[in-house]
């Protein structure tokens, strides 16, 4: 079964130039991107949901096969009302593969055709995640190389009120 559309979840608070590369590669390699804003009743974001969609969908405007969306609940379930059995994961280090895998095969075990793409983010976005992003943000830092252009500004009116 080939699988024409993939979804690539995650919080995206906010979303970093290494999300947006992930994206442009996928859209690359099918039909469709689904990028699934989760919405977790155990994470605080800084962003909230509406924010974090608007900022992703203007961040990946320019890829005419993207659409973002937002989900709550199992990741299966969201999968599966795209359409889809594959899900995209960024891995940037041995941990995140040891976390990533121990996810799919959990999600694979309740859907079995579920399957995930692992890819590597390009070597000079390996270092980012928006936690990171967020917490230089919050202390005053430069994190405008980090993010795409409006992402950035947002960020900075939000540490600043």
């Amino acid at each position: 079964m080939r699988a024409h559309t993939i979804v690539y979840p995650g919080t995206f608070d906010p979303i970093t130039k290494g999300h947006v590369d992930l994206a442009e590669r996928a859209a690359r390699l099918f039909d469709t991107v689904v990028i699934g804003i989760g919405i977790s009743s155990k994470k605080q974001p800084l962003f909230t949901t509406e924010e974090r969609l608007a900022l992703a969908e203007a961040a990946l405007d320019h890829l005419d096969n993207v659409r973002v969306e937002c989900f709550s609940g199992l990741l299966t379930h969201f999968v599966k009302t795209q359409e889809s059995h594959c899900v995209l994961r960024g891995v940037r280090s041995v941990t995140d593969f040891e976390y990533e895998s121990q996810l799919a095969n959990m999600n694979r075990t309740m859907y079995p055709k579920f399957e995930t793409l692992f890819l590597p983010p390009a070597e000079n976005l390996g270092f980012i995640s928006s936690s990171l992003v967020r917490e230089i943000a919050l202390m005053g830092g430069e994190f405008d190389a980090f993010v795409p252009p409006v992402v950035a500004k947002a960020l900075k009116d939000k540490v600043s009120s």
